[in-house]
């Protein structure tokens, strides 16, 4: 029932910035934890970042000083704004939704960092 639809991704070089954006349809979006998490060529899927439904958030400790995870309810949307982008950030991200356990995925958007 769960719609999750990544944006934003994009080539950049080292050190540059990119916001991301997921946006939801077909639940109250208040009611969900959001989170964001990135899987690199031949590596295992990893958390990137978390927001509660409270808006209580959490980072994984190679984005922390980095990255900011955000929401904004009215808009069912939940964003990560990146900067000091370095090249091992190179990953698709995927948006997670999850209440009460049930977890749903979107298709996931590609960011590249390369010179």
């Amino acid at each position: 029932q769960v719609e999750l639809v990544e944006s934003g991704g994009a080539l950049v070089q080292p050190g540059g910035s990119l916001r991301l954006s997921c946006a939801a349809s077909g639940v109250i979006f208040s009611l969900l934890d959001m989170s964001w998490h990135r899987q690199a060529p031949g590596k295992q899927r990893e958390l990137v970042a978390a927001i509660t439904s409270g808006a209580t958030t959490n980072y994984a400790d190679f984005v922390k000083g980095r990255f900011t995870i955000s929401r904004d309810n009215a808009k069912r949307a939940v964003y990560l704004q990146m900067n000091s982008l370095k090249p091992e950030d190179t990953a698709i991200y995927y948006c997670n939704s999850n209440f009460r356990g049930f977890a749903r995925w979107g298709q996931g958007t590609q960011v590249t960092v390369s010179s």
